[in-house]
This record gives C-alpha cells, structure tokens and sequence, in this order.
C-alpha cells in the first residue's frame, strides 16, 4: 500500500494557514486512511542514524544486560521488554519483538541505573525533543484542518505521556512462530499521533477499508505518521485510528524501528470537538481523560505481567 507522502517542508510556523495544500493533504490521509508519509519534518538524518545504532547495540547485549534496565509497570511505562512480553492483541499469542521504552524522556529521572549508559541517555534525550518539535508541526497543522486556535493540542502534550519505544524483531523460522503470532500483533495506537522510524526490512501492514491488510511500502527518508484513538474520539471518527501490525520476520534481516508516541497530558479532557458534530453526526464517543483512556490500553496489553 502506497500511503500519501506530505512534504513539510512548505510548512510556516509563521503562517500556518497560508498552506492550504499542506492543511488538505493532511487532513485527507488521516481522514481516509488514517496513516501517511511525511518528508522534511526537521529530524536531522545523522541523529537519526545514531539512534538506530544505538538500538542495534542495544538489542545484541547479553540478556542479563537488557534485564538490567526491565520494565515494571504499565503506570511507569519505562524500560526493557523481551521477546513474548507485550500482547498488543491479547486474543492472540504474545509479540514476537523486543522493546525499549522511554515515556517522558526529558524528565525521567537521569539517575535510574535502567539507563544503559549516560552517553545513551543523553542521545535519546536530543532525539525525543526533535521528534517533539516535529511533532508540534503537525499538530498545528490539525488545528488549522479542524478550525481551532493553532496551539490547542500542543498545549495538551507537554511530555507527560509521549514515549519514545525503540523495537527488535529478531530473525525466525517458521517452527518458531505459533498460530497466529506476529512480530506485534493488530492494534491502533493509543493517542494522538505515531511517529514511525523503520528500515527497509517489511513487516509493517495496515487493515484497508476493505477490512484486507495491505503491506505499507518503504519510503527513503520518510516518516510514517498514523492518527490514534484518541484524535478518532476528539474528531468523532473523523480521523481513523487505524488497525496495524507487524508480521514476524522469517529469514535472515532483523526489522529495527523507532516509534514516538504523541500522546496527550493524563488530565487532558478529550470530547468530540464542534467542528466534528452536528445535529446529523453527535457524538460517538464519550468523554475521557486522555490519562484513563492510555492507562486502559496499556495495562490490556500487560494483562499477563502486570496488576497496575
């Protein structure tokens, strides 16, 4: 599946709304597919290229090293998980995938010894604030699509619950994969949007309109960007929150991607905004803190590991 490329870089902080263009291309993926390519969103390529570095290092530590910096609660959302821990589809088996997970990288604390290094630490810290500057840029451009005052989501996600996840999905042979296990298995993700940084290795594949799954082409230099549930309920279904997975990986390449997700401060309100209703379309969802929303679909793809 092709999904629209968007490029950024017509974009003017200055003067978001003098790009109507960039404001429809947008609002048009998000609408109709839920997901699209976006180029020239101000992430330097050479960062880029230290943080997968980073993680390919990372994942081929000694297992005792990785279970140094485990992860321990949904709540905290922080930290090393291995190879069957997460079900992202809890109706079917656990992931085939390895994660590292950083929610709130610029105030977590620098002295939790789940850091594998400070030199790590520091350079997540540099990639989670430029991913967040680039993030802004689309929210700002979603304000002006749904008619609200530029900086209305920006003000609702200052870092509380944005998270940087780095993913490994090892190499397999089809005895090692049960039925109907995948490298993550179908789900939407939670907030607001997902940035997604991957190499060219495939696995990545979206549930079409048809309710058919399609595999998401590789573009160079571009970043995946896909709308979660929470701007489906802000925009009463408006934007989709798209179903995705990752097929396993079968044969000899390793799959290594880096996802940010954007989502909104716990107390945030979310409610179907003005724009999205009327008295033919009303509300489909009902209001929730952007807190109780993530916390529910956390702790459901934990369910086995963790009480909290």
């Amino acid at each position: 599946m092709k999904v629209p490329i968007i490029d950024f870089q017509q974009y003017d902080p200055e003067q978001i709304e003098s790009s109507p263009v960039l404001i429809d291309e947008v609002d048009m993926a998000l609408s109709q597919i839920g997901f699209m390519s976006v180029t020239n969103l101000g992430i330097d390529a050479q960062i880029l290229d230290r943080v997968f570095a980073a993680s390919r290092a990372f994942f081929a530590s000694d297992l005792s090293k990785k279970n140094e910096c485990a992860y321990q609660s949904a709540s905290e959302n922080f930290g090393y998980q291995g190879l069957c821990e997460e079900h992202l589809d809890p109706t079917k088996p656990a992931d085939l995938k390895e994660t590292f997970t950083m929610r709130n990288v610029l105030n977590h604390s620098p002295d939790d010894s789940r850091w594998p290094s400070a030199d790590f630490k520091d350079l997540m810290h540099e990639f989670f604030a430029a991913c967040i500057d680039g993030a802004n840029k689309i929210q700002r451009v979603l304000a002006h699509a749904l008619q609200l005052d530029t900086e209305f989501f920006v003000q609702h996600h200052n870092g509380e619950n944005i998270t940087l996840r780095l993913l490994y999905y090892p190499d397999s042979y089809s005895a090692d994969i049960a039925n109907q296990q995948m490298g993550a298995g179908e789900h939407t993700d939670y907030g607001l949007l997902t940035l997604l940084f991957q190499d060219d290795v495939g696995g990545l594949e979206v549930r079409d309109a048809n309710d058919e799954w399609q595999a998401v082409d590789y573009v160079e230099s571009a970043i995946i960007v896909n709308s979660g549930d929470l701007l489906e309920r802000w925009t009463n279904g408006r934007y989709r929150s798209t179903l995705h997975r990752v097929k396993p990986k079968i044969g000899h390449r390793k799959r290594y991607s880096i996802a940010v997700f954007v989502d909104p401060d716990s107390s945030t309100p979310v409610a179907a905004l003005a724009s999205c209703t009327s008295g033919d379309n009303p509300a489909k969802y009902s209001p929730i803190t952007a807190g109780e929303h993530l916390q529910q679909r956390i702790q459901a793809s934990h369910a086995e590991n963790f009480q909290q």
